[in-house]
Formats: C-alpha cells, sequence, structure tokens
C-alpha cells in the first residue's frame, strides 16, 4: 500500500507504505532508501562555478571536491536565511537540489549574480530526481537510476522527516522564517557553524552578522526539539506560536511529526531568553524542551547529552 502526502510542500511524495514506524527503524538502521523526487533539481556549469558559489553563498565551495556533498545558504546583509540548496560536483557541473516551491526564487536570484562569472545555470530538469539510498545522504541521479539506487526497502517522507527533526536537523523555509539566522540553528556535528556556514573566507553577503553573532554569542533565538503531548490527536502547524503556561508568546513552530520511540516531536525556534526547563505549549499542546542550541553561547556550543 503507497499512500501519497496529501497537501503542503511534499503534496505528491510517498508519505508511506503502510507501515511508517517500521519504515522508520528501517531507516534508522541504515536499510531504507527515500524517494525525494518531488525535489526541484537544477545544474550549475561552468569554469567559475566553485570561486562564484564560493563569492556569494555561505558555504565553502572553494574547498569542494567531486562526489562530496554540501549545503549551501544565500542570506541577506542581516544574515537572515534567503534561499538554500544542496550541491554535488561531478567535476565538470554542479548537480543541485532546493526545496519544492523554491526553485524559480533561487535561480532567479543566482543568475542576477552572474555578473562576468562563467557560469551556466540550468532550468529545472525533468530527467534527473533527488533519491537517498539506504544509509546515504540525498543524492541527484538520473530518473532511470533511482528505482535500483532505492534498493528494495522503501521509506516514506513521514518516516524521515520524523528522523530528521529527532536528529535537530531544520528543513529550511519551514523550520525558519524570514529572522532567522544560521546562528540559531542546531549543528548536530557540533563543530563550528558546520559545513553550510564558512567562518574564516571572504566577505559573503551576512558574513559580517554571522561572525559577530559567532563571536559574541546569544543569538536572539535557538531552535529546540519540543517533545509533545501524545495524547493530542492532532499536530501543530507549521507557524503556530509556542506559549508560556501563562500565555506568554516566546516562539515559532516549525515541522512535527510522529516518532516510533519518542512519540510525537516537532523543531522550534524559541526566544534565547526561555528558561530551557519552561513548560511551554503550541496550539493547545503542552510541550517539554529538549536544548539543541545552548541560550547563553549559540550554536557553537554542543550542550552534554
Amino acid at each position: 500500500m503507497t499512500v501519497l502526502v496529501e497537501s503542503g510542500v511534499d503534496a505528491g511524495a510517498v508519505w508511506h507504505y503502510g507501515d511508517p514506524f517500521g519504515e522508520q527503524k528501517a531507516l534508522a538502521a541504515g536499510l531504507a532508501g527515500v524517494d525525494l523526487s518531488h525535489r526541484p533539481v537544477f545544474t550549475i556549469a561552468g569554469p567559475d562555478r566553485l570561486s562564484w558559489l564560493h563569492a556569494i553563498t555561505s558555504a565553502d565551495f572553494a574547498h569542494l571536491t567531486p562526489g562530496m556533498p554540501l549545503n549551501a545558504y544565500i542570506l541577506n546583509p542581516q544574515a537572515h536565511l534567503q534561499h538554500g540548496f544542496a550541491a554535488t560536483d561531478d567535476g565538470e557541473r554542479l548537480w543541485c537540489h532546493t526545496e519544492p516551491g523554491r526553485a524559480e526564487a533561487l535561480l532567479a536570484w543566482l543568475r542576477k549574480m552572474v555578473f562576468a562569472a562563467k557560469v551556466e545555470i540550468s532550468e529545472p530538469l525533468a530527467d534527473s530526481v533527488v533519491a537517498m539510498p539506504p544509509g546515504g545522504v540525498p543524492q541527484v541521479v538520473p530518473a532511470a537510476d533511482a528505482e535500483a539506487l532505492l534498493g528494495e526497502i522503501r521509506a516514506g517522507t513521514w518516516a524521515a522527516e520524523a528522523m530528521r527533526i529527532a536528529s535537530g536537523l531544520p528543513r529550511i523555509f519551514l523550520d525558519t522564517d524570514e529572522r532567522t539566522m544560521p546562528n540559531e540553528l542546531a549543528n548536530p556535528d557540533g563543530d563550528a557553524l558546520g559545513p553550510a556556514v564558512h567562518l574564516n573566507k571572504g566577505c559573503y553577503p551576512g558574513q559580517e552578522a554571522v561572525a559577530r553573532t559567532f563571536n559574541m554569542g546569544r543569538p536572539p533565538r535557538r531552535l529546540t526539539v519540543l517533545h509533545l503531548d501524545g495524547s493530542a490527536d492532532q499536530l501543530p502547524p507549521v507557524g503556530a506560536d509556542v506559549t508560556t503556561v501563562d500565555g506568554e508568546v516566546v516562539g515559532r513552530m516549525g515541522t512535527s511529526d510522529r516518532h516510533y520511540e519518542w512519540g510525537p516531536i516537532g523543531l522550534a525556534l524559541l526566544k534565547r531568553t526561555v528558561e530551557v526547563e519552561a513548560p511551554l505549549g503550541v496550539d493547545g499542546i503542552a510541550a517539554a524542551q529538549q536544548v539543541l542550541v545552548d541560550p547563553e553561547v549559540g550554536r557553537h556550543f554542543r550542550a552534554a547529552k
């Protein structure tokens, strides 16, 4: 049985294949592949592609080697997230993918920044798709090769989203808003700002604000995992207010899902000053915090587990 996502940005993707929690277990064990062909794919070719992207994005494209996946952010001067995409270079071109519904705006921005750079940016491709092989990371492959790459055991987006949320990995444009800075987000590896944000390179848009917040600590908000009351029938909507028990609005709800071990969980951006032990609520559902970003020093500190 194949059940599709009916609404939202992932509409049309496979939600599950009939056993959502079994699919999560298989995915966690590195045994299942995930079809992500609803994500738009494009390429960037030309001899200047890496140096050009190194200058205009947050990531270190100068040292990118063929076959190594990389995530990149495009920020405004205040370091607020404007666009995001993943890329892998094959030695001749970058194979990129971004969130559903975001390709048109991203490609328009990239084309405005070309100037004299020798780069060629494609339109979204119909003959290449995103697939996550068992135990691997999402990658762009020819559509004809996707079935073999995914393997015999499949997991739907329910499983993929639940595992992502549990790992504290935010999904740009869903777990973020127009004010989000990279410093507010979690980095599961605990190393500086992670591979999507480079602190020791030239002045890309927003770099000064990112570095200043990193050096001084204390970003305005912090990403957290919320453990939601499992007695509720519904999950809170993206963008819902997160409140204290007194009704004060202290954050913004992002994505949520039901995890096979933890029950309903979600990601939320909270004011830095919210006490880490404070009980919270969202859309009438009680919630407890699991700290991802230390409120005193920001993302570059990993709290002890």
